[in-house]
């Protein structure tokens, strides 16, 4: 029977998507254009959540 690994705790926030590139419209003198890099705010840009601290599943929440 094939190993099975944990189920990955995707954020819920953003999907696993955690970074996203914004097009603010302009450009540089050389043409190219200026992008933001913004990371989810949940994740930090991990993608993933931590592991449920012990308090976390005493109360409940996972």
């Amino acid at each position: 029977m094939p190993e099975t690994s944990p189920a990955a705790r995707i954020c819920h926030h953003c999907d696993g998507f955690a970074t996203a590139a914004i097009d603010t419209g302009t450009r540089t003198t050389d043409g190219t254009r200026i992008t933001l890099r913004v990371d989810c705010p949940t994740c930090h840009g991990s993608g993933a959540l931590p592991a449920p601290t012990a308090a976390q599943l005493a109360g409940g929440r996972a």
